[in-house]
């Protein structure tokens, strides 16, 4: 019989359960012992779940309250020091002070520094390391989830984050090689193995996602070593996973290592399964994942069982499992709880518990069982109905995108020219300040929302609360002396998700939720057909709050390749393609706002590096496009009209001339959680435009004082001009609470007023 295994499942629940109890510890609302119970709810129910759509072997350790690197980074012990004395005193504010930064009992403790998980929309926690680093277990979770799932009689396989991409994950903050960390963390990894062995664990997954990536000598040499020295440990059999793309030149790598099992990714990488036939050994179990982990179409299985046939043929049916490509964390549970959605397009899709279905399908295909051609056929049926759709294309849309020139993707004058009607035009002073655009969404927003979904509230009472809300915003900016402002966002749910339900081509769910981070989930729209824009979408609440303020207002778009990677796309053509259409709808929305008086305009693009592609190789391909999307987007408007861009979360190094041909007036980055490291590349790249470095974490509850803020500033200013910085948050504030959104901006315009003060003085 085939085996069937997943890798990872999400953690949320179907109704973010475990975000409303982590929000409700943190408001302290409930104990600790409250959290826990509802994560092992979870975890049983989740369990259960997989264990009854068909899985063989469930993963067990794959559960986190906040984040799994963190996780492995807190297990280990590699603790900060000025983190420690309240991990030691209680484990669990420790933890989160790690995740979020705390401010309370007499800390005052700033957040890891947080980044994307490869190119996914799911954000990690960087461990942060020195050269004299400590490992040791901290804690039993990876031993104590697994004797959890094998009390409710399952068949659990413990997933562990592998030593080598632990530390290329992490980063080192004296300078040190944290590879030369290998040898001290290594003995930990094998302590930890035999504690699971001696609980009986048969197996655990390996997770090795950086063996996807260009590879230097170092590294292959620091897994070479790894594997060799976990070989002598008393273990379980390692189940090696990769995913996310091609382990490619690195096979030969692979092979090397002495692990019992290898899982490769066939949906981003299928033509490997050749190259991996040739060189694994036939004794050695080979998990083949057919199914997409990270998007919500059903599989053309058909498709997947060539593969399944073809490796069952050169190995046999005993060295061969079923998988999805990578964890289900990048999916929503269930698709039979969406009752809203049109059928046809509800039948096009898989939702994690539906992704197991599939694999049992092919599972039972490949072992000659009668029930799976029924359920072979109504695939084809679906697939057949989705490729013959009348919702997906549109003639219109295809004809307008060939008519697009060149000259739709450049600005009418270079930088300098525009700097100077801007500053014409605008006025502003030296370190001008702004936010990034939304304001806290706090529950009278969300409930005055919801009412009015439900039809309690009545579109013209929630517009009246809307406007109402907007003056109080623009009242707040203008009070506390902000330069640039906007309107404050109170009628978009999600950044992504509100522009989707205004484009055609797009479908969304009631309970698709994906984690982003810690408790911050998102419901990804589906991008399902040919997109286009019927209406003006943003420039009501923009206008309206321009005319309650003489001071220049900024319309809020999201730009669309961060469109694009924070949905579900469409598998039936090229992503830029799709990305090419959602542009030019934007490109609509940009004219019709500076159309309405909107000076300054900004198209966020925080997913532009998430979307880069693992290989380097692959890079330019994507840059072309993404950057031509961009252009299209922005590019239609006068020299006078400012335009900015935001980005949040981004190792700019590699693609600054991406970034500068993107060609934004102003470009908004996190900077706050790094000190400013990630400024290091504009400087020597030596930028042209204008950039807004965020100067305090929004991510974090803790409200930190104007100094710190103008210690960045200050760092900011050596190394570029004045004239070239403006002062803002790292991101928006739609996660923060009233009291400290106004503490936290009172401070960053007195740090602004510094800086000003500051350069009066030196002149």
């Amino acid at each position: 019989m085939t085996n069937i295994a997943n890798l990872g499942f999400p953690r949320v629940g179907t109704k973010r359960e475990l975000k409303r109890a982590l929000e409700a510890y943190w408001a302290g609302d409930t104990s600790g012992e409250v959290l826990q119970d509802t994560a092992r709810d979870l975890r049983h129910r989740h369990w259960t779940l997989q264990r009854d759509a068909g899985a063989d072997i469930v993963p067990c350790n794959d559960f986190s309250l906040y984040d799994h690197v963190l996780d492995t980074a807190f297990l280990f012990d590699a603790i900060p020091e000025r983190y420690r004395a309240l991990a030691d005193a209680d484990p669990l504010a420790g933890y989160f002070a790690l995740a979020r930064g705390t401010q309370k009992g007499g800390y005052d403790l700033h957040a890891l520094e947080m980044t994307k998980w490869f190119d996914t929309n799911y954000h990690y926690l960087v461990p942060e390391l020195t050269g004299d680093q400590v490992f040791r277990l901290r804690g039993d979770k990876p031993v104590a989830e697994y004797l959890e799932a094998r009390a409710l009689g399952l068949q659990a396989r413990p997933v562990l984050l592998g030593p080598v991409s632990f530390l290329l994950l992490a980063k080192t903050v004296d300078g040190s090689d944290r590879l030369e960390l290998l040898d001290r963390l290594l003995p930990v990894y094998a302590e930890l193995l035999g504690r699971l062995k001696a609980a009986g664990a048969p197996w655990v997954q390996i997770d090795e996602p950086c063996l996807v990536l260009d590879l230097d000598g170092d590294d292959k040499a620091a897994y070479r070593h790894a594997y060799a020295a976990l070989a002598k440990a008393d273990r379980p059999k390692l189940m090696l996973a990769t995913y996310f793309g091609d382990v490619g030149d690195n096979l030969s790598l692979v092979r090397e290592l002495a692990v019992d099992g290898l899982h490769i990714d066939l949906v981003r990488a299928p033509a490997q399964l050749d190259t991996v036939l040739l060189a694994w050994p036939r004794d050695l179990v080979l998990s083949l994942g057919v199914v997409d982990g990270r998007n919500v179409w059903r599989t053309d299985l058909d498709r997947a069982l060539v593969l399944a046939r073809q490796a069952r043929d050169a190995i046999g049916s005993a060295s061969l499992e079923l998988a999805p490509s990578c964890s289900l964390l990048h999916v929503p549970i269930d698709a039979s709880l969406e009752r809203s959605l049109p059928k046809e397009i509800h039948d096009w899709l898989a939702f994690a518990r539906e992704k197991i279905e599939e694999l049992r399908i092919l599972g039972d295909a490949l072992d000659g069982k009668l029930q799976a051609e029924v359920a072979l056929l109504d695939a084809r049926g679906r697939q057949d109905r989705r490729r013959h759709s009348a919702l997906v294309h549109r003639p219109d849309v295809a004809a307008r995108l060939a008519a697009i020139g060149p000259s739709a993707t450049r600005r009418q004058s270079a930088y300098p020219e525009r700097q100077q009607a801007q500053a014409k035009r605008l006025g502003l002073p030296l370190f001008p300040t702004t936010t990034i655009g939304s304001f806290p969404q706090t529950h009278e927003v969300r409930e005055a929302r919801a009412q009015n979904k439900s039809g309690k509230l009545s579109d013209a009472d929630y517009d009246a609360f809307l406007a109402a809300e907007t003056e109080k915003c623009v009242r707040f900016q203008e009070q506390i002396g902000l330069d640039v402002l906007v309107h404050g966002e109170f009628e978009r749910n999600d950044m992504v998700e509100y522009f989707g339900e205004q484009l055609d081509g797009f479908a969304f769910t009631k309970l698709g939720w994906v984690q982003s981070y810690g408790s911050r989930c998102v419901k990804p729209p589906i991008i399902f057909g040919d997109v286009r824009r019927p209406k003006a979408m943003t420039v009501r609440w923009s206008q309206y709050a321009q005319s309650l303020t003489d001071r220049p207002m900024k319309g809020m778009l999201t730009g669309p390749v961060t469109v694009l990677q924070w949905s579900f796309v469409r598998d039936d053509q090229p992503r830029s393609a799709t990305c090419r259409q959602i542009a030019l709808a934007l490109r609509d929305e940009v004219l019709n706002l500076e159309g309405a008086g909107i000076g300054v305009i900004q198209i966020d693009e925080p997913a532009l590096r998430e979307g880069l592609p693992l290989r380097r190789a692959d890079w330019k391909t994507y840059l072309d496009w993404a950057v031509e999307a961009f252009r299209l987007t922005a590019s239609g408007v006068a020299d006078e009209t400012q335009v900015h861009t935001h980005m949040c979360y981004s190792e700019f190094n590699d693609i600054m001339d991406a970034v500068a041909a993107m060609d934004a007036d102003v470009i908004s980055i996190e900077t706050s959680r790094s000190r400013m490291e990630l400024l290091d590349a504009f400087v020597r790249f030596r930028y042209p435009n204008d950039i807004g470095p965020g100067v305090y974490d929004i991510h974090s509850p803790r409200v930190p004082q104007s100094s710190e803020m103008t210690d960045l500033l200050e760092k900011a200013v050596a190394v570029l001009k004045p004239q070239q910085l403006w002062v803002n948050p790292d991101c928006g504030l739609k996660t923060r609470g009233w009291p400290e959104t106004r503490a936290a901006l009172e401070a960053m315009v007195a740090a602004a007023q510094a800086m000003r003060a500051g350069v009066a003085a030196a002149a």
